[in-house]
């Protein structure tokens, strides 16, 4: 399927690549009418998120509310704010045609979409108190996320990953010597999980806490939440996948265990290949748990597990496509799955940059990527995909398989 963008054909990967770097405005009207029946809300923590016709997952990210979160969370004065507002537009809007929600692109739809269905998932706390929102997110049709459960010792040293929204904000606040967020329970994770799958037809989780500077302080974190889901049901009931984004041990055998938890898959994930550029945009894995300890640990994964049990994610937009391709096929060749994020840019500039990638950057990646996972036998997690990642968009697109 096509959608014409500035006189040019663009499938549906390109499209959610070029919305989600770009991010978009969302009429009041939009809210308004769908906001009851429809999970689309004024508020930037739940990850707002439509589908395209073919049934691609695309991140809706509303500028507006998104950068007021900024705000608050970085406390920047309005002097930065300004040296970047320039970079801080969209041409991309999501507006109700014919009571259709509809994308629109410098005033002309493009094509309609479908919005999720609506939760009361937001409105929740778990037993202990502890409110869902700001804490997980639901993504696309299928998961339950928890993105940073912990806080990033590497941003609170001062070396967060650049790109990185929550160690932004772990960072500003060691600075300024105030309290870590809150660290919810292992109960309260399950408790989540089980709603989710329960009222809202959830089948997979991401579990990602911050970096952290001992080994074991990550593993005592990892295994309660892993063994508090096992005990409750909530593992079991869960009949997708568990994705485990991890800092990677020195001591292998560690993986082994969160494997024996039930980890479907784990990650160590560089974000970026280029070591130059790696240095300054991710200081805190590079200097304090290097880039051969990542490549040590998928490898393990994928020699002792099998291929496509270990992925690493890049930040796709971030470094030159020839030593993204690099790393891709270094990874793939190993069994590993180069999967991609795409860099969401606005109100976080990244080397003093803002500017996102380009058609011709996307389109590129995505053929590449596609003839990695078939040449590789590579198949990445989900079903329909997650809202920013796009690899399950370019294996589903490559293998003619549709969204189930």
């Amino acid at each position: 399927m096509n959608f014409q963008i500035d006189n040019q054909l663009v499938d549906s990967v390109e499209l959610k690549c070029l919305v989600v770097s770009r991010g978009l405005k969302i009429d009041k009207e939009v809210y308004q009418k769908c906001g009851k029946r429809f999970r689309i809300y004024p508020n930037a923590l739940t990850c707002n998120s439509f589908k395209l016709p073919d049934g691609t997952i695309v991140m809706a990210t509303d500028l507006g509310f998104h950068l007021s979160t900024l705000s608050s969370m970085f406390s920047w004065d309005n002097l930065k704010l300004f040296k970047y507002m320039s970079d801080m537009t969209t041409d991309y809007r999501l507006s109700l045609i014919d009571g259709q929600p509809t994308l629109v692109f410098k005033g002309t739809p493009v094509t309609p979409v479908e919005l999720m269905p609506g939760t009361e998932f937001y409105q929740q706390k778990t037993s202990s108190g502890m409110p869902y929102a700001g804490n997980a997110v639901l993504q696309g049709c299928d998961w339950v996320a928890f993105q940073c459960l912990w806080p990033c010792d590497y941003a609170c040293a001062g070396k967060p990953c650049q790109f990185c929204f929550s160690g932004g904000q772990f960072e500003a606040l060691a600075k300024r010597h105030k309290p870590m967020p809150f660290i919810p329970s292992p109960q309260d994770v399950s408790e989540v999980v089980l709603y989710a799958v329960e009222h809202d037809s959830v089948n997979s989780m991401q579990l990602t806490g911050g970096s952290t500077f001992k080994a074991e302080t990550e593993e005592k974190y990892i295994t309660a939440y892993m063994q508090n889901m096992l005990e409750s049901g909530a593992r079991e009931a869960l009949k997708g996948e568990l994705l485990l984004y991890i800092t990677p041990p020195e001591r292998h055998e560690v993986i082994d265990r969160y494997f024996e938890m039930k980890a479907s898959r784990i990650a160590c994930s560089l974000e970026v290949w280029d070591d130059k550029l790696g240095e300054s945009i991710t200081p805190g894995k590079r200097s304090f748990t290097t880039k051969q300890r990542h490549l040590d640990a998928l490898t393990y994964i994928s020699e002792k597990y099998g291929p496509g049990k270990a992925f690493c994610n890049f930040i796709i937009g971030l470094e030159p496509f020839e030593t993204l391709k690099e790393g891709a096929t270094y990874l793939a060749e190993r069994g590993v799955i180069p999967s991609a994020s795409v860099w969401m840019p606005f109100g976080k500039p990244v080397n003093g940059s803002m500017k996102p990638a380009s058609l011709e950057y996307f389109r590129k990646t995505k053929e590449m990527l596609a003839g990695l996972y078939l040449k590789y036998n590579l198949e990445p997690a989900g079903c329909c995909g997650l809202n920013v990642c796009v690899e399950r968009d370019i294996w589903r697109q490559a293998a003619g398989v549709s969204c189930c």
